[in-house]
């Protein structure tokens, strides 16, 4: 078993994340401790204008709020918000925290994601720790 599991967390649709929730919960040993990563991603500055003032950290309180509702009684579990571009600052965080599984949920992939390629994509590609992609 596992001993620090990430859980990326994205909020868009066709995600299961309630599996990847589930599956960190079976993975994690005795003692293990699951993170679960809300990744910001930056507005825009064409945007930024037009944000009212405080919506950020509102915006991070109400997902950290959300983070421990889908962790619900899971034990040792932490929420954390970061800013950043999802696929590099999922990758950094697992490499600076001592991560040993990323458990992430990504959705069917697209043409744009052959050509792109998909957050998920890139954590199993470039990620030191063993990752299991839930779909």
């Amino acid at each position: 078993m596992y001993k620090h599991i990430l859980l990326p967390v994205s909020f868009e649709d066709h995600r299961n994340t309630a599996a990847a929730v589930s599956i960190a919960r079976k993975l994690k040993g005795d003692g293990g401790k699951v993170t679960m990563l809300h990744v910001m991603e930056q507005i825009p500055s064409y945007v930024v204008n037009y944000v009212p003032e405080g919506f950020h950290e509102k915006a991070k309180e109400a997902i950290v709020q959300s983070l421990a509702d889908l962790a619900g009684d899971m034990e040792n579990v932490e929420g954390v918000v970061v800013d950043g571009h999802s696929g590099r600052t999922i990758l950094d965080w697992a490499a600076s925290n001592q991560v040993d599984l990323i458990v992430i949920a990504s959705h069917r992939p697209g043409m744009a994601d052959y050509l792109l390629g998909s957050t998920a994509a890139q954590v199993v590609r470039h990620a030191k720790c063993a990752v299991h992609v839930v779909r």
